[in-house]
């Protein structure tokens, strides 16, 4: 199993491959502006990185969302894409999920709440929407 996992449903660009045992390559990049620039080649790196190729792999995971419309859209583009030319299945997973269940195997309290950050860079304070 090798498994091509990618989120850009924040303002950061993250690739992973993951072999069914572990993490073997991982790369982030925080720029909410360049996500269509940087999820290509980002893959590429992480691929390469691993000593694998893209014939390699056996399916995508692609985080989708919550998050801003056009992040979204780059990720889930850029996984179906590459599902249809390499003939992958292709994973929709929830950010929040992956957020819960990373808080949860790192210790979490039994009972928690995973939420991000959705106020596009506007104010929360009294009479604000």
């Amino acid at each position: 199993m090798l498994l091509l996992a990618l989120d850009t449903a924040t303002s950061a660009v993250t690739v992973a491959l993951h072999d069914g045992a572990q993490v073997i390559a991982e790369e982030s990049l925080v720029d909410s502006r360049r996500h269509a620039e940087t999820l290509t080649p980002m893959i590429s790196s992480v691929v390469a990185g691993a000593g694998r190729s893209p014939a390699d792999l056996t399916a995508v995971a692609v985080g989708v969302g919550p998050g801003p419309f056009t992040g979204l859209r780059v990720g889930l583009a850029t996984a179906t894409t590459l599902g249809l030319a390499l003939d992958l299945p292709v994973y929709g997973v929830c950010s929040l999920d992956a957020l819960a269940y990373a808080a949860a195997v790192r210790g979490a309290p039994a009972e928690f709440v995973v939420a991000s950050d959705a106020r596009r860079k506007r104010s929360t304070g009294p009479g604000t929407s």
